[in-house]
């Protein structure tokens, strides 16, 4: 296992430590091309620009409406 210097949280894979110790920087590498907003992972972004692009991927099989985030379908079908 892998262990996170800064707080000692371990982790099987050396990827996702790395994907954690961004937690604990300041630092937003992924910027939006249309409104500026900065993100620390990649994934946050790529789901923010759905904002722009009206992409909404997840369908609700029962009513038909649409989300951007698949938490949102969950939490609309509970």
């Amino acid at each position: 296992p892998f262990s996170c210097p800064q707080c000692g949280q371990r982790f099987q894979l050396k990827q996702i430590l790395a994907m954690h110790q961004k937690v604990h920087s300041r630092e937003k590498h992924f910027g939006c091309a249309d409104c500026g907003k900065r993100f620390r992972h990649k994934h946050k972004l790529l789901i923010h620009r759905r904002i722009h692009t009206g992409e909404k991927p997840f369908a609700c099989s029962h009513c038909g409406h649409r989300f951007r985030q698949k938490y949102h379908l969950i939490r609309h079908q509970r």
